[in-house]
C-alpha cells in the first residue's frame, strides 16, 4: 500500500464520544462527503457499508476494528484499493482523530496513480475536521 495522506484533527470532546460519532454510520454521510451511508450490520470486521454519492452506489467493507480506538474501511473500485484507518486517541480533556489513507493502484490505473492519490487526498483529508464540524452543528 502507498500512503496517500494522514490527516489529524483535535476534537474538544471525550474520546468515547468521538468514537460513537465516528461509528454512527447512519449519520456519517455529512462528514464523509457523500449523500447517504448505510451499514449492513454493526461496526465489525466484515460489515459492508453502502454509499450513495452523485447518484452512484458504492460499497466498502470494514476490515479491522479495535473498539473505541480504530476502524479500517476498505473501498475497491476497479484497479484502486483504498484503506481508510480512523484512529481515536485521548488528548488532554478531548480527543485526536487521525485518518490514514493507504491507496494501492494496479493495472491501467497505475499510470495515473499520483493523480488519483492527489484527488483522494484533496477530497478525503477533510474528513476528521468535517466530523468535528458536523458534531458541533456548524
Amino acid at each position: 500500500m502507498t500512503r496517500a495522506f494522514t490527516a489529524t484533527h483535535a476534537i474538544d470532546r471525550p474520546a468515547e464520544e468521538v468514537w460513537r460519532l465516528l461509528t454512527d454510520w447512519d449519520r456519517a454521510a455529512g462528514w464523509l462527503g457523500v449523500d447517504r451511508v448505510t451499514a449492513e450490520g454493526p461496526t465489525a470486521a466484515g460489515t459492508r457499508l453502502r454509499f450513495t454519492t452523485r447518484g452512484k452506489d458504492r460499497a466498502a467493507e470494514i476490515t479491522a476494528v479495535d473498539p473505541g480506538r480504530s476502524v479500517t474501511v476498505r473501498s475497491q473500485q476497479g484497479g484502486v484499493t483504498a484503506d481508510y484507518t480512523y484512529r481515536v486517541e485521548p488528548a488532554g480533556t478531548g480527543a485526536r482523530l487521525t485518518l490514514d489513507a493507504d491507496v494501492r493502484i494496479r493495472g491501467a490505473w497505475a499510470a495515473i496513480g499520483p493523480l488519483l492519490r492527489w484527488v483522494i487526498r484533496r477530497t478525503d483529508a477533510r474528513q476528521p475536521a468535517a466530523l468535528d464540524r458536523e458534531r458541533a452543528g456548524r
